[in-house]
């Protein structure tokens, strides 16, 4: 990493001239007129985020806002923690510069805000469960106030109180199972980068320009703070870094319109593309469920331990290095699946979901024989 520091600075500076001509009054006019807007986002939020992080970095020193060495923890000597404070406002001044909104955007802003400032406090001062589920639930009621929730359910009796429940059990469920994979070096970014990624080119295909914008901006905020988060890192995202890119993950994964004709469709693409984070958190609530290591959601939400699927990986002899790598191609892998889903009807589906849940089942093999080794 100490080599490439001079190869980085470099970057960042290109980057920089390049921002200050964006953000200027007519910077995007060019991008408007040949309809690439999605080049303009991503490079202002890849820039706003390098441009941030050296600063957010030093404050954080400053402040001695570090997360320290503890048992169960990799690292060996404190790191910064305010990462996700640099990808919050290169995201957020990013949708705000390019001047085009729809009410559901407007929603995950605010949601968003309620998220990253949860995580900020837990960051720094530390905060029970209680409060965080209660602060994940009132993001997600304003994301559904804005219209951003789930439609899927039939003309049911009681159709919209099911769907705000699913809702909110989605959005909290994503939050928390992106969170687990804040372990390691470069994985969750790597994570948010392929899952923003995927989004995006769905939403690109489709034609749905909220969707891309906030997709294509999330994952520039996450590209810029990638270098300085691979091994070694050099800076940490925190509670309020990861929380905010699960809960916009979750959001991109409401707000899509994914096949309205066909709701079998519309429900399995999402899923595919979170499905990294779904398999781990079911795997390992089930697991801890099973050998009694948590009794009910407030323990479930303050456990921590080394079970996830990255912790499993490493026990069988894999690098922290090869088991980003490895999850990440795993997420690409099946999220390419859910953007072939695009043109795919029922019966395609079906047989896709089930590919998905047979790769799942080689992993459970793979986190039992993890499991085993000491």
């Amino acid at each position: 990493m100490e080599q490439s520091q001079p190869l980085l600075k470099t970057l960042m500076l290109i980057l920089i001239v390049v921002l200050l001509i964006l953000i200027s009054p007519k910077g995007g006019t060019y991008f408007y007129v040949h309809n690439i807007r999605w080049i303009y986002v991503f490079i202002m939020a890849t820039g706003f985020s390098l441009f941030l992080i050296p600063i957010v970095k030093y404050l954080a020193v400053k402040f001695r806002i570090m997360d320290f060495p503890a048992e169960r923890k990799i690292h060996r000597k404190p790191i910064p923690l305010l990462g996700g404070l640099a990808i919050y406002i290169a995201l957020v001044l990013t949708i705000i510069r390019n001047l085009n909104f729809n009410p559901e955007l407007k929603g995950i802003v605010i949601g968003g805000a309620i998220i990253f400032i949860l995580g900020l406090v837990d960051d720094i001062w530390g905060l029970s469960a209680r409060y965080k589920l209660v602060g994940q639930i009132a993001a997600t009621l304003v994301i559904i106030r804005y219209g951003v929730v789930i439609t899927v359910i039939p003309h049911w009796p009681g159709e919209h109180i099911i769907e705000i429940l699913l809702t909110i059990i989605g959005v909290v469920g994503v939050i928390n199972a992106f969170n687990y994979f804040d372990g390691m070096d470069g994985l969750a970014a790597g994570l948010g980068i392929i899952s923003s990624f995927c989004f995006f080119i769905f939403a690109l295909q489709t034609g749905q320009r909220y969707l891309a914008w906030l997709a294509i901006a999330l994952l520039g905020a996450c590209m810029g703070f990638l270098p300085y988060n691979w091994k070694p890192a050099q800076l940490f995202l925190g509670d309020s870094g990861s929380n905010f890119i699960g809960f916009n993950l979750a959001a991109l994964a409401i707000m899509g319109s994914w096949k309205v004709e066909n709701p079998l469709v519309a429900c399995v693409v999402p899923v595919l593309i979170l499905s990294v984070y779904i398999f781990d958190m079911i795997y390992t609530t089930v697991s801890r469920i099973k050998n009694k290591r948590v009794h009910n959601v407030k323990e479930w939400l303050e456990y921590t331990g080394k079970d996830h699927l990255h912790h499993r990986l490493v026990k069988l002899g894999m690098s922290e290095v090869g088991t980003v790598l490895i999850i990440c191609a795993l997420s690409l892998t099946l999220g390419i699946g859910a953007i072939v889903l695009r043109g795919a009807g029922a019966f395609e589906s079906v047989f896709l979901f089930i590919q998905a849940v047979l790769i799942f089942l080689i992993i459970v093999v793979l986190m039992l024989t993890g499991r085993e080794i000491r």
